[in-house]
């Protein structure tokens, strides 16, 4: 068993889609990121990363890549998973934490966790996604940042 940690934080600004676990959710701003900017993507496949002692997302991802503009953050976990397939492991579980202000992210988590599911060829049982607030505390609190948090443990394959 291997466990990994991420966190991904990224401001949010106007002009851009506010992209969550693939799910566009509508809001008047978005994450500023050289990618997508899908900050629950970022954190999800930084973790796996972690568990395996393979280095971050920048040292895969570069962001003075301009492969990587816009890029879907659904691929950057996809390459992940294949290089975790590749080292032998699977993902038992993982828990995910978003933090935001506004907008309230309920009616969005179910089709996250689908999402997230299926690019880790997982049950849905095997993924937690949860929203909360920072209470009006620092760049979250104030509504100028959307973080992700996430945990993840691997098992080896059988």
């Amino acid at each position: 068993m291997r466990i990994g940690f991420a966190s991904d934080i990224h401001a949010l600004v106007e002009n851009r889609k506010l992209i969550l676990g693939g799910v566009t959710v509508p809001f008047e701003r978005g994450e500023l990121a050289h990618s997508d900017g899908d900050v629950l993507y970022h954190a999800l496949a930084e973790s796996i990363l972690g568990a395996l002692a393979l280095g971050d997302l920048g040292t895969h991802f570069p962001d003075n890549d301009n492969k990587y503009k816009d890029m879907d953050s659904a691929l950057i976990v996809r390459s992940v998973v294949k290089m975790m397939d590749e080292k032998g492991y699977l993902v038992n579980n993982v828990d995910i934490s978003i933090s935001l202000e506004k907008p309230k992210l309920k009616p969005y988590i179910l089709k996250m966790r689908e999402n997230v599911a299926t690019l880790l060829n997982v049950d849905l049982d095997k993924v937690s996604i949860k929203a909360g607030t920072n209470e009006g505390f620092d760049a979250v609190g104030k509504g100028e940042a959307v973080k992700a948090e996430a945990i993840v443990l691997l098992k080896e394959k059988e």
